[in-house]
């Protein structure tokens, strides 16, 4: 079950914009970021919800979508994410910091993909604008989790010949390919 759920939590980046996500929803990924591990045990990251429309419409500029698609200027209005999360902390980031980055932001986008949420970790974004959304003056912006109801349909397949960029397919899908597993094994 949780392999299934692994597949399904794939980088989203458009999204139905007509469907809010309640601050209560937001609450319980974070939540299920609480309980994961911490390097020494120091938990030095600290979330910020940004769900209002006015204020999700002033961080989608600073941020870029999908480096490998270098024609796509980013999701239309109507495909716009629903709701952000940024994760700060009070740190540059260090190697423990980076790996309990990577834990929590991936424990947040697998409690969304079980509520039925997708999401896209993004660490391209103008800092000044992102930080300007934390409350606190003292914490620095490592990334921002875009959140919504999924409006695109994601394939993963096999790469071929070691590609890995993603693409859009000729019905407009994005395509992840993934390198097989036994070029993974050592």
């Amino acid at each position: 079950m949780v392999f299934e759920l692994i597949k399904k939590n794939r980088s989203y980046r458009r999204f139905d914009a007509s469907h809010e996500l309640s601050y209560e929803l937001l609450t319980s990924f974070i939540e299920s970021a609480r309980f994961t591990p911490s390097g020494a045990n120091l938990q030095r990251l600290r979330f910020t919800i940004v769900n209002e429309k006015l204020a999700c419409d002033e961080i989608f500029p600073a941020l870029k979508f999908a480096g490998y698609l270098k024609e796509w200027t980013g999701p239309a209005v109507s495909e716009r994410p629903a709701s952000y999360v940024i994760i700060s902390s009070e740190s540059e980031l260090d190697t423990l910091l980076a790996i309990d980055l990577g834990i929590a932001a991936e424990a947040i986008l697998l409690t969304a993909c079980e509520a039925g949420v997708g999401g896209c970790m993004i660490r391209s974004f103008a800092p000044e604008v992102i930080k300007a959304r934390i409350p606190s003056g003292n914490q620095i912006p490592h990334m921002v989790i875009a959140l919504g109801y999924p409006a695109e349909k994601v394939i993963l397949t096999d790469s071929k010949s070691g590609d890995i960029k993603y693409y859009r397919d000729e019905n407009d899908d994005h395509v992840v390919p993934k390198l097989p597993l036994d070029e993974l094994i050592l």
